[in-house]
């Protein structure tokens, strides 16, 4: 049984990964359950916000959408500053954009303190007659490289399959069960609970357009 006590959360989640692999996307169809076929790439950054509550605590996400080109990789650490959790995104028909995680996670090894939540999410699995890199490909690559307990997703952002909910909802309750975020005697990993959800905030623009 929970206790009346309420905390509060408020965490930056960066999205990165190259040009063209959903990162827009799947952040549009986390927030407004919706897909936008012809989107427009991300220049610079954009934000969007989400407010859950999971086990008694009361999260804001704000959830910063990135640019995938080269030219804005120099601009990239202004936006993933103070980052609690990052989603590495890949597009599974592209053998590139995996092999690119690696600057990314590099990157952030370098710049960002351990304490941040890598997620990997493999996008367009709808695509999967395109496949260029399997699971089980990634899976090793991950827990080389990021751990066994890394979590690892594939889901499409354009078909919705419920993942897309998954991966914010457990990197969320990742965030809520650190031993910083919450009294010493809640620090045993809590159940799942959604209490309640904002409606779809409007998307805001930081340095180009959504």
């Amino acid at each position: 049984m929970h206790s009346s006590w309420t905390s509060n959360l408020e965490a930056k989640v960066v999205i990165l990964g190259s040009q063209g692999v959903g990162k827009t996307s799947l952040v549009v169809r986390y927030i407004s359950k919706t897909f936008a076929p012809n989107s427009t790439s991300t220049i610079g950054a954009s934000f969007m916000t989400k407010k859950l509550t999971v086990d008694n605590c009361k999260v804001h996400l704000q959830i910063w959408d990135t640019a995938g080109q080269e030219r804005f990789r120099a601009m990239s650490k202004l936006y993933y500053r103070g980052a609690q959790a990052a989603l590495l995104v890949y597009d599974i028909t592209s053998q590139e954009s995996f092999q690119e995680l690696h600057s990314w996670i590099e990157e952030l090894k370098r710049n960002m303190s351990d304490e941040l939540v890598m997620v990997v999410v493999a996008n367009k699995i709808d695509l999967a007659s395109r496949r260029e890199v399997t699971l089980e490909q990634a899976r090793e690559y991950v827990t080389r490289v990021l751990g066994p307990d890394t979590l690892l997703y594939e889901v499409s952002a354009k078909e919705d399959d419920g993942a897309i909910d998954d991966i914010f909802l457990n990197l969320t309750r990742n965030l809520v069960d650190r031993k910083q975020y919450l009294p010493r005697d809640k620090r045993r990993p809590p159940p799942m609970n959604i209490i309640e959800a904002d409606p779809p905030s409007k998307p805001s623009s930081c340095c180009g357009i959504f």
